[in-house]
């Protein structure tokens, strides 16, 4: 087992922080955003969290609890590659335990590596949710013409409820949909520092009626949907490659998305030139009526 001395995480402890996290991503792939200050900060600096230095006072590993705006007390951790399979990572559960009232109810995962099930379900988690991250780079994109009969509106406080009835139309049919109201909807995206209102699009048929939309964020394909009536006709297709192309006019280097594991759409992101790029998921405690583990 590793000796490491753990000390609280601090302010100055972002540069390492964004360091190790890099490494995670570098071998295991996930989300990118997660090297970023701002999630840095909400999962390590939110709440409580923990480090742990080597002998030579490099950050091997780390970890954050906090309280998400749901009011769910959730952790996270990550291990640097170099350093893993010697007990960082169990001595980083018992930390997040004992920090979440002597249960770990949920952990959040924005990097996995192969042994990253097999060890929370060892700790009686289940995965609840999990996305395949999506790379495209922006030197080659294809063409994909719009279907006829349709054309699309950019995001204004006009468009916006258009918008929001394009997302219920696509994604009505899909199991747990949440169905969010227009305001919280619309807050989501505008509050977003990164959204792109003037590159997002909806599209309407000839007849006014909402047939797709899209949204941007920074370099990522936030939210793509097709209303079931124009399924298969190339119309999201269409809307991925306007996206792609658009963000190479503003001289990104590659294109970003994220999609459930289980969703078919991942065929068509391939085919247009995505590649995997890891995986980010959430694991939780499954309780009984009591509200402790079962047995």
């Amino acid at each position: 087992m590793a000796t490491v001395a753990w000390t609280p995480i601090t302010e100055a402890d972002l540069p390492p922080l964004h360091e190790l996290a890099a490494a995670c991503l570098r071998a295991d792939g996930g989300l990118p955003l997660l090297a970023d200050e701002p999630m840095l900060r909400r999962f390590f600096l939110g709440g409580a969290g923990i480090g742990g230095r080597d002998e030579t006072g490099d950050l091997v590993a780390a970890a954050g609890v906090w309280t998400d705006a749901a009011g769910r007390r959730s952790a996270t951790g990550l291990v640097r590659p170099s350093s893993r399979h010697q007990g960082l990572g169990a001595q980083l559960a018992a930390w997040c335990s004992e920090r979440s009232g002597g249960k770990l109810l949920r952990v959040v995962v924005e990097t996995t590596s192969t042994e990253t099930g097999p060890f929370l379900r060892g700790l009686g988690l289940v995965r609840t949710f999990a996305e395949q991250v999506m790379r495209h780079d922006l030197t080659e994109v294809p063409v994909v013409r719009r279907p006829e009969g349709l054309k699309t509106l950019p995001w204004s406080e006009d468009t916006a409820s258009l918008f929001h009835r394009a997302y219920r139309a696509s994604f009505a049919d899909r199991p747990g949909f949440p169905d969010t109201s227009l305001g919280e909807w619309v807050q989501g995206l505008v509050e977003d520092p990164g959204f792109r209102p003037s590159q997002s699009r909806v599209v309407l048929d000839d007849d006014g009626r909402v047939a797709g939309f899209v949204t941007l964020a920074d370099n990522w394909i936030d939210q793509v949907g097709v209303v079931p009536a124009w399924r298969g006709r190339g119309l999201g297709s269409h809307l991925v490659v306007r996206s792609l192309r658009t963000l190479a006019k503003a001289e990104y280097e590659d294109a970003w998305l994220a999609v459930n594991v289980d969703n078919p759409a991942q065929q068509l992101y391939r085919r247009l030139g995505f590649v995997d790029a890891g995986v980010r998921g959430r694991y939780e405690q499954v309780l009984d009526e009591s509200g402790e583990p079962p047995g």
